[in-house]
């Protein structure tokens, strides 16, 4: 079983596997470097760096007349830990290989997210498990959560629920943290198992339940930045208006042309314009605008190195945490109405049918006349608004429309969910729950701005960028990718429809996107329409950031980038200096470099999209607390094998029944059948099943709302919307008008705990 290294030098991972290919033997620094064709004897230092990381790391051993060999024998091996709530984990191995399990009491000192080093032992069945040996590298050394006083002792349990042990802070490390605090500690040296970790408190961020404390807490957890540095903050006070008159003698005059931004009525940071007028040959010219943030952010720069680092803005419930500071986001850079703004911008020329004629892409100077809400947009487009600017947002509608049949029709899939959104008095406390739903105006944007990323990359593609070897290769690029689904995800959503009574047909790759769209189209206005949805959603592969085109799958298009969104990606900044280079004639990237940027800004996307969700989870479990008793009809939302989650109806929160409070038998997760088992009476769990639940407990530490069934039964939903009693979740009625299965009663027993 091969080994994975972890040191982000692709070079590092070259001289590993090539130690490793050395077998036994083992394999000297001088036969290294001849065999990854390194002759310049001045260009050996990197196999000699590479090979002092590598022992450094633990990963490599020098034997004997210099040979070195990797460590361990040939039932050992590495990789990347994922620690589930249970406490037990998986380690993830090479590309292709099955992950290991390891039982919780074989985790050893390793932490969610550590490169650990594993010795393999025989499992269950064909499940291959491990023990950890080492921790090779820790993912991270900073957690954040709340203090408690504990026997005598303080100590801090985090808010990741991943870390299942406490930290135990010294008295002299305490650094004025005082119970229901949460703060910031770094773990210090961990390595014998029986021991406790121990922890010093960095920061103190304020009391635990405070609505501005628990945000900088959440941002703290995913390692993202609480506030901009003051040098940033004073490079960019520094930045004057790049609209001059001799700046804009360099670019493409588009101020004259009516052109309109739609956003959400709270936005601040409006990176993305749309204009239209009707040329002389009946054609259209529709141009996007998108807010020319590389005029600003140079390459090397301190504002640039900031924005670089974080990747990305971050939204939570109550705000934004920019990528820029606000002098730029909120102000140079977007695009007010009625102002000369910088734009870097896509311009087409569209027959009635949004057939393509012409594009041109280039820096602009723009001055938009109206800004809309989507809410303004949206009536207009329902026959109930008129005023300014009214036609242009029906042609841009009616044009969008045609754009996306003909996107769908390419086989681009329609899963798009809604958005979860609360209603907060002035402290903070959630007084409502509610779905954000997207409409037609949304859509409107949406198409352009899907066209200008598709158009952009293709243009690039085209673009020759030198010979390597024997082969052309495209100008190196920061692509947006998404690959195909992993067919065992698409196998539980077709078992999924199945048991409701609809069908997801089989297809091959290609035409899957059209079988998935005709089942969602079969689902919608049913009540198993959310629950399909979210499980197709979790079946698709995560997009990412990468110089290696591989189309866009769930868009079905063959190139798409990101170019609409400088202020908040730094992605798009990237294409932006891209494109003005390749405009301009300039030579290939390096490609290399940008790769490393993908990467970055990838991993830093997952973060802020994680750090999102956390905060979603906080505030349904603070809206929950104040629920605590109370019953709710709920959906079976995901299956694992510590519990049952269930998704409240009526406000989308989520909580857990754990199996060891199902009562009645002894339930069991049975992943082949993708259902919570009772093994003694067969009694089932799946995911769509409707319940009945209690608000059991909250822990706002951990963010997470159990659940309880009510009466310890369950069932379907009759006729009159009540529950049977007596049951544990057999299905329920679908909107075909099938009946429902009434599955054993249940019988007594105890409760195990």
């Amino acid at each position: 079983m091969s080994r994975r290294p972890t040191s982000s030098d692709p070079f590092h991972q070259q001289v590993l596997a090539a130690i490793r290919s050395a077998g036994h033997a083992g394999i000297t620094s001088q036969q290294l470097a001849l065999q990854l064709g390194i002759r310049d004897k001045g260009q050996r230092y990197r196999v000699f760096d590479a090979i002092d990381a590598l022992l450094d790391e633990g990963r490599i051993e020098s034997g004997k007349k210099g040979r070195y060999t990797v460590t361990g024998g040939k039932d050992t091996t590495e990789g990347t830990i994922d620690i589930i709530s249970s406490g037990a984990g998986y380690v993830r191995l090479g590309p292709g290989e099955a992950d290991v399990y390891v039982q919780q009491r074989d985790i050893g000192t390793a932490l969610h997210g550590d490169t650990v080093a594993i010795k393999l032992v025989s499992g269950r069945g064909s499940r291959s498990e491990g023990k950890v040996l080492k921790v090779l590298k820790r993912r991270r050394t900073e957690f954040v959560g709340t203090v408690h006083k504990h026997q005598g002792r303080m100590i801090l349990v985090a808010d990741d629920q991943r870390v299942q042990r406490p930290f135990v802070i010294p008295a002299s490390e305490v650094n004025g943290a005082a119970e229901g605090d949460k703060a910031i500690i770094e773990l210090g040296e961990w390595k014998d198992v029986r021991d406790e970790p121990r922890g010093k408190v960095l920061r103190v961020l304020g009391k635990a339940g405070v609505h501005q404390v628990e945000m900088h807490a959440i941002l703290a957890e995913f390692g993202l930045p609480l506030e901009f540095p003051e040098s940033v903050l004073r490079a960019a006070d520094e930045i004057r208006n790049g609209a001059t008159n001799a700046e804009i003698a360099r670019r493409r005059d588009m101020r004259e042309v009516p052109t309109i931004t739609i956003d959400p009525d709270d936005a601040k940071d409006l990176d993305d314009a749309l204009s239209v007028r009707r040329l002389d040959n009946g054609n259209w010219e529709i141009g996007v605008h998108i807010a020319d943030v590389s005029h600003y952010v140079t390459p090397g720069s301190v504002l640039d190195m900031e924005a670089a680092s974080r990747a990305t803005s971050v939204y939570l419930v109550d705000r934004v945490v920019p990528m820029l500071p606000e002098k730029l986001s909120n102000d140079l850079c977007s695009l007010h109405a009625d102002t000369d703004k910088l734009s870097f911008s896509a311009i087409f020329e569209l027959d009635g049918q949004a057939g393509i004629k012409k594009e041109w892409f280039g820096r602009t100077v723009m001055r938009s006349r109206r800004r809309f809400a989507y809410q303004e947009a949206q009536a207009i487009i329902d026959g109930k608004g008129e005023g300014p600017y009214q036609e242009e947002v029906l042609l841009l509608h009616r044009l969008a429309q045609v754009l996306r049949k003909e996107r769908i029709a390419n086989g681009a899939l329609e899963i798009g969910g809604n958005e979860v959104k609360f209603k907060l008095d002035k402290d903070g406390k959630p007084l409502g729950v509610y779905e954000k739903v997207m409409g037609p105006a949304n859509w409107l944007i949406e198409e352009f701005m899907l066209l200008a990323n598709k158009r952009v990359a293709t243009w690039v593609n085209k673009q020759p960028g030198g010979r390597e070897g024997r082969h052309q290769r495209t100008r190196p690029f920061v692509y947006r990718i998404h690959d195909q689904p992993d067919p065992e995800k698409i196998d539980q959503l077709r078992a999924l429809a199945k048991s409701f009574g609809h069908t997801l047909r089989h297809a091959d790759v290609n035409e899957l996107p059209h079988a998935i769209n005709d089942l969602l189209k079969d689902v919608k206005g049913t009540e198993e329409e959310n629950i399909i949805k979210q499980v197709a959603i979790r079946s698709m592969a995560k997009a990412i950031y990468s110089t290696e085109n591989i189309g866009h799958y769930g868009l079905a298009f063959a190139y798409y980038t990101h170019f609409t969104s400088p202020i908040r990606r730094y992605p798009d900044l990237l294409v932006h200096r891209a494109m003005a280079h390749y405009l301009a004639g300039g030579d290939p990237l390096d490609r290399e470099e940008l790769e490393l940027s993908c990467a970055h800004s990838s991993r830093m996307e997952k973060q802020a999209s994680d750090a999102e969700r956390a905060s979603i989870r906080y505030k349904q479990a603070e809206y929950m607390l104040a629920r605590i008793g109370q019953t709710f009809e709920g959906i079976v939302s995901g299956l694992t094998s510590w519990g049952v989650y269930v998704e409240l109806k009526e406000n989308k929160c989520e909580g857990l029944i754990g199996l060891r409070d199902i009562p009645g038998d002894v339930f069991r997760f049975d992943k082949e059948r993708y259902a919570v088992v009772g093994q003694r009476t067969g009694r089932k769990f799946r995911l769509g099943d409707e319940l009945e639940v209690m608000i059991k407990a909250v822990d706002m530490d951990r963010r997470v709302v159990d659940f309880a069934l009510v009466g310890g039964s369950a069932g379907p939903v009759t006729t009159s919307g009540k529950f049977k009693r007596g049951s544990i979740a057999p299905r329920k009625a679908s909107s075909k008008g099938r009946k429902p299965k009434q599955a054993p009663k249940a019988k007594k027993g105890k409760k195990r705990r």
